[in-house]
């Protein structure tokens, strides 16, 4: 009898033990290791991370990149022009009868002549092309067909109107100083000035559009806006 008091006493005391320790082991606090560390990044991801950040610019900002590179060359090339009744004429502008007369009124003449190596003009370079002249008085604009949707565009004009200014203001019968202070960047053929006809350029980098003014008795005798077609 006292060994079947002795085991039960010794049982209950055994499961006691246990439940104590499965509760210490439920109302157990978390290290801060455990409950505030930030999970591990892979390599892969921190790879993936640094390369997203180091991409190249999307296509939309590319594209704007290169529209404000095209507008700036648009621009440039509104330094090569004249002004009339308050219109800008430049080089390089796709033009027609239409947009002629609604520039500058009705031509006092116009000629065509269609380019080919037997026509004694040594222009292969525009064999197939069709030049067309607009004759104003002082002014003689030149068109060249592009050889696409029979479009042309301005590449050659001769001013000898005082009619006619430039962009920035310049006309026929200006001082040479006038026409130097206007455009610093121009160059005198001659090195300097002197009593002798010379030439005043004004050209972009590529040498390919130019502006020239001709100098006689120290004044601006004839403008000539042109661009060399290869």
């Amino acid at each position: 009898m006292k060994a079947l008091i002795k085991i039960t006493v010794i049982t209950g005391f055994m499961v006691l033990c246990v439940g104590a320790l499965s509760g210490c082991g439920k109302n157990r606090v978390k290290s801060p290791d455990e409950t505030t560390a930030p999970a591990k990044v892979s390599v892969s991801t921190e790879t993936e991370i640094k390369t997203e950040s180091t991409k190249a610019p999307s296509t939309a900002a590319q594209s704007t990149v290169m529209g404000d590179s095209e507008n700036a060359t648009k621009e440039s090339l509104k330094e090569l022009g004249f002004i009339y009744n308050g219109k800008t004429i430049a080089l390089l502008d796709f033009t027609d009868d239409q947009k002629m007369e609604g520039m500058l009124g009705k031509a006092e003449d116009t000629k065509t002549h269609t380019y080919s190596s037997s026509d004694g003009l040594n222009m292969d370079q525009l064999t197939g092309k069709t030049e067309k002249q607009y004759l104003y008085p002082g002014l003689v604009i030149k068109t060249i067909d592009a050889g696409e949707n029979n479009k042309s565009y301005i590449y050659q004009i001769e001013i000898n109107g005082s009619q006619y200014t430039t962009v920035r203001n310049v006309k026929v019968g200006d001082s040479f100083e006038t026409l130097k202070e206007a455009y610093p960047e121009g160059n005198l053929i001659g090195g300097e000035l002197s009593n002798e006809e010379d030439d005043f350029r004004f050209e972009e980098e590529d040498y390919a559009n130019v502006m020239n003014f001709h100098i006689k008795n120290k004044k601006v005798s004839s403008i000539q806006i042109y661009s060399l077609i290869d």
